[in-house]
């Protein structure tokens, strides 16, 4: 692991992103950021690009003389945070409870040889 980058409390089911997370695990990280760019998942896509761009920023800060282009998608998960509990109304005066989900993102790039 060369360099990690985390984005919490993100307004988004995880099941919905894992399915984005899928496609770009271990590949380059340019092929995953063009990948994610043509992903038709928008709000998906938009969050896990800036954890991407996150990580390469983070392992360019760690050693100056990394290569960038060598850099791959080593790891990522996508874990469940905490839901929010809302009330919805319904008939004759009564409530149905919903959940909204967040999820958690986690990308760790390697580099290979």
């Amino acid at each position: 692991m060369i360099s990690k980058a985390t984005s919490k409390f993100i307004r988004m089911s995880p099941q919905k992103a894992r399915l984005v997370v899928d496609l770009i695990r271990g590949k380059n990280v340019n092929e995953a950021l063009m990948t994610l760019r043509f992903t038709n998942k928008p709000k998906a896509t938009r969050e896990i690009e800036k954890v991407v761009k996150s990580a390469v920023a983070n392992a360019t800060q760690k050693s100056e003389n990394i290569d960038v282009d060598a850099l791959f998608v080593e790891t990522c998960f996508i874990n469940e945070g905490p839901r929010l509990k809302r009330i919805r109304p319904a008939p004759m005066g009564r409530a149905y409870r919903y959940q909204r989900r967040t999820c958690h993102i986690t990308i760790e790039l390697g580099e290979r040889e």
